[in-house]
């Protein structure tokens, strides 16, 4: 059974999409579930095998990574913002929120909604 979805616009600008890596799958489901049970994030995408190279301490490094592509609202961003690197193994953490241009509707609506729920 589909939910009925309220008929207000919400809008992409209401939207965040955030990426964050860690070193390994364990760290990434544990670091998922915790934003998602704070309700920090709607959705957690986990992506793994991403090689990453960065300049790190003077130096080039190489790393296997796994990416998690987090969906929050932006009136939860500042929350994500300020947990993630209590939350987050690397004394460094990857968090960069990227604004969509457009969305599907019911969708945006069901992200906004679920962050909305503390």
């Amino acid at each position: 059974m589909t939910p009925t979805l309220p008929s207000a616009n919400t809008g992409a600008a209401e939207v965040r999409i955030a990426l964050t890596t860690v070193d390994d799958e364990t760290r990434a489901r544990d670091l998922a579930r915790r934003l998602l049970e704070a309700r920090l994030v709607a959705c957690v995408n986990i992506v793994p095998g991403v090689s990453s190279m960065y300049w790190w301490q003077g130096r080039i490094e190489e790393a296997r990574e796994w990416l998690l592509v987090l969906k929050t609202s932006a009136a939860r961003w500042p929350a994500l913002k300020q947990a993630l690197p209590d939350l987050h193994p690397y004394e460094v953490p990857e968090l960069l929120a990227l604004g969509p241009q457009d969305g599907l509707e019911p969708y945006l609506q069901w992200l906004v909604r679920e962050t909305d729920k503390e």
